[in-house]
């Protein structure tokens, strides 16, 4: 069995003699037992691939190339994702949906406050309860039928914003 010096595993591992002798220090590879400063070349080497492939390639706690470049990846995946989503209407920004539903709560709450004066006049000739429960029953269904037609005003809404942001450009 052959044994190398310090200056061989590290030419071998492309790293410096003191990068050697660090990872010594912290015990990822291992001198040979009988021998000061010499190492078995196939344990070491086996020793440093599980050390780098464990993603501490740095240290303890250090930052790894791979693992990083994969986030990286996977964050400019997400974006172009997102911004498809846009593009095809598959996905709104927040903005637009508030535009949406501010819009919907102002047009509902409007109805409900003209809701007594439309209805007073109609209420006031009828004495029938059950008729004037239908009466009250069909202005509030028809102002919830509003509510429950989102996606409509959403697309009139998204309409609109693109028109003036042509009118902008």
């Amino acid at each position: 069995m052959t044994l190398y010096s310090v200056k061989s595993v590290a030419l071998v591992l492309n790293l410096s003699k003191r990068r050697v002798r660090q990872l010594k220090d912290e015990g990822i590879i291992e001198e040979y037992k009988s021998a000061s400063g010499l190492y078995d070349l196939i344990p070491t080497v086996q020793k440093y691939i599980n050390f780098i492939r464990s993603g501490k390639p740095d240290g303890e706690g250090g930052v790894n190339y791979h693992t990083e470049r994969a986030l990286f990846m996977k964050a400019k995946r997400q974006d172009i994702e997102f911004d498809l989503g846009l593009k095809e209407g598959n996905l709104h920004t927040s903005e637009d949906v508030e535009a949406v539903i501010v819009g919907m709560l102002i047009n509902f709450k409007s109805r409900l406050s003209a809701m007594p004066a439309k209805l007073s006049p109609v209420l006031s000739k009828k004495s029938d309860k059950a008729e004037i429960s239908r009466i009250i029953k069909e202005a509030c269904d028809e102002a919830l039928n509003e509510l429950s037609d989102f996606e409509s005003l959403f697309i009139n809404e998204v309409i609109e914003d693109e028109k003036s942001d042509a009118e902008v450009i």
